[in-house]
């Protein structure tokens, strides 16, 4: 059971009664002493970069991924210079030893400044993971912020530098910040050729909302868009001489139809996306259009994403809201559904919305 009452510490200060019970635990057996210190090391290295003041419960999901971020960027430090000068301390091994991978920095991939190896950046996670477990054992933390993190180890090895999809708030910031952008296109200080405040709502929406492929995007043209039974259809030209019909969330549409109506400069060009010189775009130009709208969004909500990262948002929050998986498939312009697993991204907290709505749990109305 929980501690009746919080007991705020200072991440160093948790930090050095966390060490103090590991290397207590190498006296029954329980671990090696170079595992110990590994523990150790890792924690010691949570402390940098956390900050040693921070008391340890104020640290967040959010905090954790930086946490996690900087670490995997961080410079390996076991250089031929620094195990020259006694970094190696146990005879032929690196101080991490066996639980460190049991292999010497150029087989990591970690030479002098370079970030950290997949495997030490697992090896860091699994750490901290079992400090914060402890804390909220013993009543340092109110609630575990591991279970808040968003960057997870992928089959790929290590963490990414960003994780690909955005979370739901971060997408919600995004599209309030390309839905804010029509009410400036009113804005005369412009001539009427080179504002694209429309244009660039047009690209986050279609992106964030249908997860088009970039290309598909770019080689869009003003005719594959139509009007069936009241409902806007995109036609989607997309691999293999395949196309899809993908309808149009209703305010993505009416978005659409206003770039469309007085926002799409003029001439003879039929592509959708123009510049202010009636060129079409290409795809650099997408991912300027995606960093501008991005510096508009609420910092607690911005985050650096790809025309891809948002393909992966769109297949992963249609999934996660339990979208049948052949009609994400559809829109996505995917043959085989088992292609999906590549644009799927764990969502914090996804498991435990799934287990409180259990299909077979909830109420039944009476027959």
């Amino acid at each position: 059971m929980r501690p009746a009452e919080l007991d705020r510490l200072t991440v160093a200060e948790a930090a050095d009664r966390y060490v103090e019970l590991v290397r207590a635990r190498t006296l029954t057996g329980a671990l090696s002493p170079a595992t110990a210190e590994v523990y150790a090391r890792d924690v010691g290295t949570l402390v940098e970069l956390a900050g040693a003041d921070v008391v340890l419960d104020d640290l967040t999901g959010a905090d954790v991924d930086a946490i996690l971020l900087a670490f995997a960027r961080k410079p390996d430090g076991r250089t031929t210079a620094g195990r020259a000068s006694g970094d190696r301390e146990t005879g032929g091994r690196t101080t991490g030893g066996p639980s460190a991978g049991g292999r010497t920095p150029a087989a990591n991939g970690a030479g002098a400044g370079s970030g950290q190896s997949p495997s030490s950046q697992a090896r860091f996670r699994r750490s901290i993971s079992a400090l914060f477990k402890h804390a909220a054992l013993a009543g340092w933390v109110q609630l575990n912020p591991m279970t808040r993190s968003a960057v997870t180890a992928k089959e790929r090895g290590g963490l990414r530098p960003e994780r690909r999809a955005l979370t739901r708030e971060q997408a919600q910031g995004l599209i309030g910040a390309a839905r804010e952008l029509p009410r400036e296109q009113a804005d005369q200080s412009k001539r009427r050729d080179q504002r694209t405040e429309l244009r660039d709502a047009v690209i986050v929406l279609l992106l964030t909302t249908v997860g088009p492929r970039v290309s598909e995007l770019v080689r869009a043209n003003v005719e594959d868009f139509f009007t069936n039974d009241g409902v806007r259809y995109w036609r989607i030209f997309g691999k293999g001489g395949r196309t899809r019909d993908v309808p149009l969330p209703g305010d993505v549409a009416r978005v659409l139809q206003e770039y469309l109506a007085r926002g799409r400069p003029g001439g003879q060009d039929k592509a959708l996306l123009l510049s202010w010189r009636g060129r079409r775009l290409a795809r650099g130009d997408v991912q300027a259009v995606i960093d501008r709208v991005q510096r508009r969004v609420d910092p607690d909500q911005r985050r650096t994403v790809t025309p891809h990262g948002l393909r992966h948002t769109t297949a992963t929050h249609l999934l996660a809201d339990a979208v049948d998986m052949d009609a994400v498939r559809r829109v996505l312009g995917h043959s085989d559904l088992s292609t999906l697993g590549r644009y799927r991204d764990d969502l914090p907290g996804e498991l435990e919305v799934a287990m409180r709505t259990h299909p077979l749990l909830r109420d039944r109305p009476p027959t």
